[in-house]
């Protein structure tokens, strides 16, 4: 293995506010940036970009902390930080938004150290379309740009997304969204035609169905890890891409499979607990284990 790259990540921090049928929390750590950077941390250096109100507690400080997170690019405004509350069906098959309060989140405009625009490693979590090819275009060395959206975008600003996909490496995108973009319900025909508007690498992710990886003309399904019980499937996509990225950092010559073996095991920490809270029981020894397990499903699949 070779020594590990940084990753530079940029995204929302937020403050959540969940429903579930397990229970419900309220101002919990969240955001696509927090579960990134806490799933990814526990494999790489990742520098963090991204801004939070003068409200945002300390225990975040103390979360980034903790997995030797670099939290120089995050910026502190007047205001208020991002909030979000959702809340999930009983079989957590849908999930409604309460309410979206963006704070200093609005007019969030990335800034990113000199020194830190060098980093090999680029995750563009699923914010404007704007402000990832602004990200994009200040990291022209990186050896992947990896790129997550959602279906808003999607919806508001196709032409924007066009443009970030011709920047991107790698893009990590949900069946929804990809049937959404690309108007094909057949996974291979969306992943084929993603890949034609400009990454080498294409993830489709499938939530408890597992993950669908397309790259060139080779094609593979990865199962879930099976967990005994969901209890908040928030930031799950997130985290699969941290394991992901994670991954990345640390292989010289990465497979891609292994990769996705790696973010689905990180994703079924996640979604034990609420927020990142089981993601912080999680250890490299326990994602081996884990990771380890899907390998050998799928060998049995064989």
């Amino acid at each position: 293995m070779d020594k590990q790259k940084t990753i530079l990540a940029v995204g929302s921090i937020a403050l959540d506010t969940l429903e579930t049928p397990h229970g419900n929390r309220q101002d919990i750590l969240g955001g696509s940036a927090t579960y990134f950077s806490i799933s990814a941390g526990l494999l790489a250096p990742v520098k963090l970009v991204g801004v939070v109100g003068n409200d945002y507690p300390e225990e975040g400080w103390q979360l980034f902390q903790s997995r030797n997170i670099n939290t120089d690019n995050i910026l502190v405004e007047n205001g208020s930080t991002f909030r979000w509350g959702g809340k999930y069906s009983n079989d957590y098959s849908t999930r409604d938004t309460l309410f979206t309060e963006l704070g200093v989140f609005e007019n969030f405009s990335p800034t990113i150290q000199e020194a830190d625009r060098l980093s090999p490693l680029v995750f563009l979590g699923n914010i404007h379309p704007d402000l990832q090819s602004s990200v994009a275009k200040l990291t022209p060395s990186a050896e992947y740009i990896v790129t997550d959206t959602m279906n808003l975008w999607i919806d508001l600003f196709p032409e924007k997304l066009k443009e970030v996909l011709k920047l991107s490496t790698i893009l990590l995108i949900n069946h929804e969204e990809a049937e959404q973009y690309t108007g094909q319900s057949e996974i291979s025909n969306a992943a084929s035609e993603l890949l034609s508007a400009g990454p080498e690498i294409v993830v489709i992710k499938k939530g408890a169905d597992g993950a669908y990886l397309a790259q060139g003309e080779s094609r593979h399904s990865v199962p879930v890890f099976p967990i005994n019980q969901v209890i908040d499937p928030t930031g799950a996509g997130d985290s699969f891409a941290g394991g992901f990225m994670g991954y990345l950092s640390q292989a010289d010559q990465p497979d891609f499979l292994e990769a996705v073996m790696v973010g689905s095991a990180m994703a079924s920490f996640c979604v034990e607990g609420f927020g990142v809270e089981s993601l912080l029981q999680a250890t490299p020894t326990l994602l081996a284990h884990r990771v380890e397990t899907i390998k050998n499903s799928m060998v049995e699949k064989v």
